[in-house]
């Protein structure tokens, strides 16, 4: 529990700086950013926010490195062997996201909102890396993980589901009939052939709930109470959440293959047209405070 809360204030400090920063950058320069381009030579702001000012050129500078290091970092942790154990998976994906949208955060901010030609493929593409991203971010948690976030397949999730059953048995000494009831009343679940999606969403939803009834009546004829009945009734949750996994499985590994042909591309290209664009700047002379 102690490490949940722990990491619920790190996502929590990660957004928390992402906004803290839009929300300044945005609030400091606004007026420079709502002006018309013809306007922005005479705005005060106007060396320091413009793409080539030492503020301007500092955002597109720090964005484009959080965005490689968050890249490499995540690639290195996911596909080298030798930092597979190093921090869990998911941890490093969270920061992986967090780099991967502060950073273009400041990319847009360094084009001052407007962008065109070259810069605008970059650009285009690091919103389609985003939104994708997004999409990713959400198939990935429908996927059944590990503690380290490696998936899990059918058997590892079976394996599971066979220690909750010796759990309610051995520990809370539930009878064979009580257990049997019990995974009878799993087992009755609602066809998912048929209706449409929002159907068999409300089905679920109407099945877990009248589980859930069916076990407590179940535990209070067991005269099972206290502490006792809440854990029974937590792990009866854990079971109908382990079957929900089961049933989304196989088309979430398959969405997140999919996912992958649309996220890659557009990921490479935007760092293609991002190092052109950097070799470009450099060779007309451009610097920053260096």
């Amino acid at each position: 529990m102690e490490a949940n809360r722990i990491h619920k204030i790190y996502i929590l400090i990660l957004v928390l700086i992402a906004a803290l920063i839009t929300v300044y950058l945005g609030y400091n320069g606004y007026s420079y950013y709502l002006s018309g381009i013809e306007d922005r030579f005479f705005h005060p702001d106007h060396q320091l926010l413009k793409p080539s000012g030492v503020w301007g050129h500092g955002f597109g500078i720090i964005g484009s490195l959080m965005i490689i290091l968050g890249v490499a970092l995540y690639m290195l942790r996911k596909r080298i062997r030798r930092f597979s154990r190093v921090g869990i998976l998911k941890h490093w994906l969270e920061f992986h996201i967090f780099l991967c949208i502060l950073g273009p955060i400041l990319v847009l901010y360094h084009t001052t909102f407007i962008f065109g030609g070259l810069v605008a493929i970059s650009f285009w593409s690091m919103v389609a890396v985003v939104l994708s991203g997004v999409v990713g971010r959400y198939i990935y948690l429908q996927i059944p993980r590990t503690i380290e976030g490696g998936e899990m397949n059918l058997n590892e999730i079976s394996q599971i589901k066979e220690k909750l059953n010796d759990q309610l048995t051995i520990v809370y000494h539930l009878d064979e009939s009580a257990l049997d009831a019990i995974l009878q009343a799993l087992k009755d679940r609602p066809d998912r052939s048929g209706n449409n999606i929002l159907s068999r969403s409300i089905d679920k939803y109407k099945f877990e709930h009248r589980t859930i009834r069916e076990v407590k009546s179940i535990l209070h004829k067991q005269k099972i109470s206290g502490k006792s009945f809440n854990k029974v009734v937590g792990l009866i949750k854990d079971e109908i959440s382990l079957n929900r996994k089961i049933d989304r499985l196989i088309t979430m590994q398959n969405l997140f293959k999919y996912w992958h042909v649309a996220h890659l591309p557009f990921a490479i290209l935007m760092l293609i047209v991002m190092i052109i664009h950097v070799i470009v700047t450099i060779t007309f002379g451009a610097r920053w405070i260096f």
